[in-house]
C-alpha cells in the first residue's frame, strides 16, 4: 500500500513538473491556447520585445535585473514615486522615453493559462513571482495599481511600497 501511494505521488510530481514546463508556449495547462504566444511578440534583439498588438516596446527584464536570460543582477524594488522617476531617466537601448506602463498596458502582459510567474516567460525571462508597479493611480486615491506576476492579481497599495518595475515606451 506505501509504495504504491508512493508512487502515485511521485507520478503527480512529475507531471507537475511536465505541466509546468508547458505553461510557456502557445499551449499551456489543459492544452488551451496562450493569450500572450510567442507570435504576438517581436524580439528586438537588444533586451527589448514590441507587442504586435499594441505596438507597445516592452523591456524584457525586470529593473535590475540583464543579460539574455534576465539572469544577472537581482530585480530591484522601487516605492511608487522612485519608480516613476527610475523609469524617465532610463536611457535604456539608447532611448529615453521609458515609463511605466499604465495599468491596462501591464495587465496585457498576463499569461492567463500559467502561474508563477503569469507570464510568457520566452520572452520575459526571469520574471519574478511578485508584484510590479503600473503608472496609474486609483481613482480612490490609496495607491496606485499594481499586477502581481505570480497569477495575474490586479490589486492597489500605498504609494511608498516598494514593488518592483518594467518599462514600456511608445513605437515612434
Amino acid at each position: 500500500m506505501q509504495s504504491a501511494l508512493n508512487r502515485a505521488l511521485v507520478l503527480c510530481f512529475l507531471g507537475l513538473l511536465l505541466w509546468a514546463g508547458s505553461t510557456h508556449a502557445d499551449f499551456c495547462r489543459n492544452n488551451l491556447p496562450a493569450s500572450n504566444p510567442d507570435g504576438v511578440y517581436v524580439d528586438n534583439g537588444n533586451g527589448t520585445v514590441t507587442d504586435t498588438r499594441t505596438g507597445l516596446i516592452w523591456k524584457q527584464c525586470a529593473e535590475g535585473l540583464s543579460g539574455g536570460s534576465c539572469g544577472a543582477g537581482s530585480a530591484l524594488t522601487f516605492s511608487w514615486f522612485d519608480a516613476l522617476s527610475h523609469a524617465e531617466s532610463s536611457t535604456f537601448a539608447g532611448h529615453n522615453d521609458w515609463r511605466l506602463p499604465n495599468v491596462k498596458e501591464l495587465s496585457s502582459l498576463i499569461e492567463d493559462c500559467a502561474f508563477s510567474p503569469a507570464i510568457n516567460t520566452n520572452l520575459f525571462p526571469n520574471t519574478p513571482n511578485a508584484a510590479f508597479w503600473s503608472g496609474s493611480p486609483a481613482s480612490d486615491a490609496f495607491g496606485p495599481y499594481y499586477v502581481v506576476f505570480f497569477d495575474g492579481i490586479v490589486e492597489t497599495e500605498w504609494f511608498e511600497s516598494e514593488f518592483r518595475v518594467r518599462l514600456v515606451r511608445e513605437v515612434m
